[in-house]
């Protein structure tokens, strides 16, 4: 196994964070690392928000669910998909964009995820350590008042980035069998597989809590797929000029 992958396979979300501050400059050399990720059609349709003011960062929590570590954190951003760069180019062209294509928002959320792992990748061969934050999506017009996005703008996730004030135990993965198909999709053998993969994951959070928790991994995604999932999120992409045709 080479550096790389080790990195790769050692990943943990790290909550906890050192006082020690991350230089701009480190953050700079990460933001370049992403923009180094493919991107479809050289669209180049990822946009990052680095959110510095203690009265911002306090609001993003409280939209994001009271996720403290959202202020903690020496470093915040915000990854953005953004088309509206796009229609500028349209303009300096004397072209009209024909915007509001599902295949747009498709492309231009998968950039910032492309983006958004070659900098945690970065920023853990440097000691660095963080976590991805879902829950700005929570309060999702709230966020995009708070930083001014114009139309066919989203936020997709937040970062925190910091020095690791915690070192937690390695979260077991799906079996590569369920993941890995040859050929064609089958699931034949999958039930067998995720039943003892469940009691892995069952066995990682004895140790993790102590025994605080008893919970299999297909548990947890028929507990949360029984739910609604943000249901406000094709309303307001369609406000902002995405999924509408």
């Amino acid at each position: 196994m080479n550096q790389t992958i080790d990195i790769l396979r050692s990943h943990r979300s790290i909550r906890k964070f050192t006082d020690r501050p991350v230089a701009q400059e480190v953050i700079d050399e990460l933001v370049q690392a992403g923009q180094a990720a493919p991107t479809s059609s050289f669209i180049q349709a990822c946009t990052l928000i680095q959110v510095n003011d203690p009265e911002n960062r306090s609001k993003l929590a409280q939209y994001a669910g009271n996720q403290s570590y959202v202020v903690s954190a020496p470093v915040f951003l915000v990854f953005c998909a953004d088309m509206q760069r796009h229609r500028l180019a349209c303009e300096m062209h004397d072209q009209q964009m024909l915007s509001g294509y599902t295949e747009q928002f498709v492309t231009a959320t998968v950039d910032c995820a492309l983006f958004a792992q070659n900098m945690m990748v970065g920023a853990e061969s440097l000691g660095l350590g963080g976590v991805f934050i879902g829950g700005i999506r929570n309060q999702i017009d709230n966020v995009t008042r708070l930083l001014g996005l114009p139309d066919l703008v989203y936020p997709v996730f937040g970062f925190c980035i910091g020095y690791p004030d915690q070192d937690p135990e390695i979260r077991p993965r799906l079996p590569l069998e369920v993941v890995l198909k040859q050929d064609r999709y089958d699931d034949a053998g999958d039930r067998a597989r995720i039943d003892g993969y469940d009691q892995l994951v069952r066995e990682y959070y004895a140790q993790r809590s102590g025994g605080g928790k008893n919970s299999a991994w297909s548990e947890q995604i028929a507990d949360m797929l029984r739910k609604e999932a943000r249901p406000h999120m094709l309303e307001y992409l369609q406000g902002r000029g995405f999924l509408l045709k």
